[in-house]
């Protein structure tokens, strides 16, 4: 089963965002970008009915060499709090950093 890696639920206005943040291997990411919001179509069906809220896909593609998509910014807009995109990235190389340094002990 799919499952976002973060959700935000806010019950004053009735929305849920399923937030999936990933770091594809190559620069086809408006194509990644699209795969993921149809991965979650069933389960923001689910939510919306089950909930009684509005759903919504927020992916949120980072890669380490500042290829991002045009809509990221939107993307982010629709996220709580303040978020840049040199952190994203920052964050993204220094977890990439991690899982590289713990394969190779």
């Amino acid at each position: 089963m799919n499952k976002p890696d973060i959700i935000i639920s806010d019950n004053k206005q009735e929305t849920c965002l399923l937030i999936d943040v990933a770091i594809p291997g190559d620069r086809n990411v408006i194509t990644k970008e699209a795969k993921k919001i149809f991965k979650y179509k069933d389960i923001i069906i689910e939510i919306q009915c089950m909930w009684n809220v509005k759903a919504k896909v927020i992916p949120v593609l980072v890669e380490v060499n500042e290829t991002i998509s045009k809509s990221l910014r939107q993307y982010l807009s629709n996220i709580p709090g303040k978020h840049e995109i040199e952190e994203l990235q920052t964050t993204a190389i220094l977890g990439a950093a991690h899982k590289l340094r713990k394969v190779l002990m």
